[in-house]
């Protein structure tokens, strides 16, 4: 009976975030679904056993199959600053990028909508920052990645919810399709300054430990992840398909293998975790590079300056090249992209 009443609660929660036509619909499709699911129990709780699993079974077969008909699509009335998907062309060196999004954010209904087309050149890549930014507690995060040019801004990768106009995130209904995947490219004054001086997030920025062909080999998996969910899109999931799990596939391609571990799903504590496998700037304890490369109070007083980023990055540990990376898996059976 435990069985049924978890299955009937995952159908559930399934009708309630995927029953089209407005949430009248919802509500009554999960009123009856609670009330069949009680009535199974009941007869099960009578000794009716076989009657009551197969009336479960073939109303749960039937659910499954509409589940698994549910397709993602582009074609929604997306809130802005995800309206537009990034889309990236490669010529050898030379990316040339697509609706890079550069908004001057006030607050999170007020602000000016910029959309740019930014070109770069790979020859110039010399530097990629982790940024942990923190909304819920110590054990969840988002995670930004930027990539530092010589002769360009720094341009920040996302991966986040594609959610419609007026729809808030939910982390419970990230486990039932009720958002898009999307990837956002963005200037480092739209996509840090928004969390940390509009949304009140406490942000974090560490120099990842790599050579530059895993930074170029990276750059490019965001490129290729991108174009792909034009063309194909795909449902964010909370667990297997979030802002942390899709890079982890993305490294683990280039470098061959990257050890699993709880701290990709607890999101917050990732960043020990890549300082365990060698990935973060060398001769320095964690605590160090935590402590200086806290940003939060930088960014706030920066706020829409036009040396935001550097004014961010003070204080913060860089690789200096001098470190032995004998132990980073960043750095070990790195692989064409």
């Amino acid at each position: 009976m435990l069985t049924i009443a978890l299955l009937a609660a995952w159908g559930l929660l399934a009708l309630w975030y995927q029953l089209p036509s407005g949430r009248a619909i919802a509500v009554l499709g999960v009123a009856l679904w609670s009330l069949f699911s009680a009535g199974v129990l009941v007869v099960l709780w009578r000794g009716h056993t076989v009657s009551g699993l197969v009336a479960f079974a073939a109303a749960f077969a039937a659910l499954l199959i509409w589940w698994n008909q549910l397709e993602p699509s582009n074609q929604r009335l997306w809130a802005d600053d995800v309206a537009r998907q990034l889309t990236g062309t490669v010529d050898g060196d030379r990316v040339r990028l697509q609706n890079v999004r550069d908004f001057d954010w006030r607050s999170d209904e007020d602000y000016t909508q910029r959309w740019t087309t930014r070109q770069v050149d790979l020859a110039h890549l010399k530097s990629v920052d982790l940024i942990m930014s923190y909304w819920s507690g110590p054990a969840i995060a988002h995670m930004l990645v930027s990539f530092g040019f010589d002769d360009a801004d720094y341009l920040v990768f996302s991966v986040e919810v594609r959610n419609r106009r007026d729809q808030g995130f939910s982390e419970v209904g990230g486990f039932f399709k009720d958002f898009a995947l999307s990837i956002v490219a963005a200037d480092e004054r739209d996509v840090i300054r928004v969390r940390t001086n509009v949304r009140g997030e406490d942000d974090y920025l560490y120099r990842i430990h790599m050579p530059n062909s895993a930074m170029r080999a990276l750059f490019l998996a965001y490129v290729a992840e991108a174009n792909d969910l034009v063309q194909r899109p795909r449902f964010y999931n909370t667990i297997t398909a979030n802002c942390t799990t899709l890079v982890y596939h993305m490294m683990k391609h280039i470098v061959g293998y990257l050890p699993w571990d709880f701290r990709l799903l607890l999101t917050g504590y990732l960043p020990q975790y890549i300082y365990e496998i060698g990935g973060l700037v060398p001769n320095h304890s964690f605590e160090d590079l935590r402590t200086r490369g806290r940003i939060t109070a930088r960014a706030r007083a920066a706020d829409r300056s036009q040396s935001f980023s550097a004014d961010i990055r003070r204080g913060v540990p860089i690789d200096d090249g001098t470190g032995a990376p004998a132990r980073s898996a960043l750095n070990q059976g790195v692989i064409s992209w």
